[in-house]
């Protein structure tokens, strides 16, 4: 009997997005465009007698993972691990939610498949309000490109082509709940148009330009980020805001050579993937 089970679920930075709305949450979710990181959130599950969820050591309460475990009728421990900052547009919300589902489903033997896995952890994610596309853009990796709305189940996906070193600075977090629960119109609108620049033209580039155009147009630019992507374009490089949060983001070495002391990692080419468990000694407390 497997005693633990691990997942590791890459950060996920979204350039643009819309907001569509559906009565079925693994339905709903958005359009959009974002990279997969190398930096990421491992997610550690073992058997409990009651239902315990850490973040680097703190107990907390992830709406999404708690939806995913009451759907997996689970009752575990579950530990997350990450250097990634939290509510600062990294995707770790939903990538403790299907870590948690990938983990689970292994350690009790629950015999779904990955894409049911996603499907539970996405829609956790927008019945919780905290994430519309992290989840599918955490599972496939790459610079994942989602041409329709919903789960892996109902979406229909494409990808850039391209690796990269990337660079990431953050200067405080945005709530995503409050942008996706108010008028939402004028940034679906917005992220229409970005997605139709960037399937014009699939490159990381085109990509972090029309996130840039996306943000203005959406009125969703901090003034603090823009003076750092200006900064970034100034020096030579190219840089965008990850959504949702106070978070620059660069390609190669733009953060770098603009003077600033990022965060460096690559995109991340596999996406979630089940870990090898830990030695028996090593088991979290």
């Amino acid at each position: 009997m497997t005693a633990v089970a691990r997942a590791f679920v890459p950060g996920h930075v979204t350039g643009f997005f819309t907001v569509d709305r559906d009565d079925d949450p693994t339905k709903a979710g958005s359009r959009g465009a974002g990279l997969a990181l190398s930096e990421g959130v491992t997610v550690t599950v073992r058997r409990a007698d009651a239902t315990e969820v850490t973040l680097n050591g703190e107990t907390v309460e992830i709406e999404a993972v708690e939806r995913v475990l009451a759907a997996l009728e689970a009752t575990v421990a579950v530990r997350g691990v990450t250097d990634l900052p939290v509510g600062s547009g990294f995707g770790v919300s939903g990538a403790m939610a299907l870590g948690a589902a990938l983990a689970t489903n292994d350690l009790l033997d629950r015999r779904l498949s990955t894409y049911e896995l996603a499907t539970v952890a996405h829609g956790a994610e927008v019945q919780a309000g905290t994430g519309l596309g992290d989840v599918v853009g955490q599972l496939h990796g790459g610079v994942p490109v989602r041409l329709e709305p919903g789960s892996p189940q109902h979406n229909r996906m494409d990808a850039v082509p391209a690796r990269s070193r990337v660079e990431f600075q953050t200067f405080g977090e945005l709530s995503t709940s409050d942008v996706i629960g108010g008028d939402t119109d004028p940034i679906s609108t917005a992220g229409e148009r970005a997605l139709s620049r960037l399937v014009e033209e699939p490159t990381l580039e085109r990509l972090l330009g029309a996130s840039r155009q996306f943000a203005r147009e959406a009125e969703l630019l901090p003034d603090r980020v823009y003076e750092v992507v200006t900064d970034v374009a100034e020096a030579g490089g190219e840089a965008t805001m990850g959504m949702l949060g106070r978070t620059v983001v660069a390609l190669d070495t733009g953060l770098t050579d603009a003077g600033y002391d990022p965060t460096v990692c690559r995109i991340d080419p596999t996406g979630a993937t089940l870990l090898d468990p830990p030695a028996e000694r090593s088991l979290p407390e």
